[in-house]
């Protein structure tokens, strides 16, 4: 009689493992997977960054750029949506090797109810999407991870990066703009801070703006001759040293639809074996603008 007890009780057992699915099986510990497993972490969140909520932004669906911690969990594409206060992200993977993710770390995913894990969805080409709650943009979202194969939870870092939503997505007010600082038309000097890249190059401080028209634009010249296209948003920019009859570093004129805030550049260097764009942030200090 106990030999039948035992036999119906593991044959319960193991049919409840089967219809849980892997990710019920074993205890919470057992479906962490150990940082040792983890290959090719990188440091997505950037000092620069400061987290954009989505009051500040306008309501909509946007296209948007995610950073991953891991490239073993890439990112094809994603599209953002604010609405009503908060914000979504679907993201379209760039493989299969997940069944599920979880707003949150891998311990607390492994601890949590399976009625809380995000499951996939394949879209019209056969991709699979996640349809994941983001809180605010650049800044580190903890997102874990459930590997179908090794059926554990792996710990990734995103970063939602609002330098790569359109400018329409940002509410008024967001950039503290010529209009906001009540800056008439005329030229200013302003200082400017360089980050990104190797940290080799820089840019003269304090350099010039030109407000016309409400708009804004500034001078900039780089420390080398060697860049020569600069893209800003969606424009290309070439160098202006002979226009200018301005000798040395390379010489830009460029929009700014902001102060105090990181504007995000693209800068082409030919220093190198072959042409490499390298992404750099300039920050604009409008307590330090002066009329010239």
């Amino acid at each position: 009689m106990k030999k039948r007890a035992f036999w119906f009780a593991a044959v319960c057992l193991a049919q409840g493992m089967l219809l849980g699915g892997p990710a019920l099986a074993g205890s919470n510990e057992s479906k962490v997977a150990d940082s040792s497993a983890y290959a090719g972490v990188e440091e997505v969140v950037e000092e620069w960054m400061t987290a954009v909520t989505p009051d500040q932004l306008n309501e909509g669906t946007y296209a948007v750029t995610v950073d991953s911690s891991s490239s073993m969990f890439p990112i094809e594409s994603c599209e953002l949506t604010v609405a009503d206060g908060a914000m979504e992200a679907v993201m379209t993977m760039g493989g299969s090797g997940y069944l599920y993710v979880y707003p949150g770390t891998a311990e607390e995913a492994a601890a949590a109810d399976e009625a809380a894990y995000i499951p996939y969805v394949e879209n019209e080409d056969g991709a699979q999407t996640y349809a994941f709650p983001v809180e605010a943009l650049d800044t580190g979202v903890s997102c874990a991870a459930f590997s179908k194969r090794k059926e554990q939870w792996y710990d990734r870092t995103l970063v939602f990066r609002a330098d790569s939503l359109p400018e329409e997505a940002f509410a008024e007010g967001y950039f503290t703009d010529a209009k906001a600082l009540g800056l008439e038309d005329g030229s200013y000097s302003v200082e400017v801070t360089l980050d990104g890249g190797s940290g080799k190059a820089s840019v003269g401080s304090p350099c010039k703006i030109v407000v016309e028209d409400g708009a804004c634009s500034a001078t900039i010249q780089w420390s080398s001759s060697n860049y020569d296209y600069m893209i800003v948003g969606e424009e290309k920019l070439l160098p202006l040293n002979e226009e200018l009859g301005i000798d040395g570093g390379s010489v830009f004129r460029i929009p700014v639809k902001g102060f105090d805030r990181p504007l995000t550049v693209l800068a082409d260097t030919t220093a190198m074996s072959v042409p490499h764009e390298i992404t750099y942030t300039l920050t604009f200090d409008s307590s330090t603008i002066a009329a010239e």
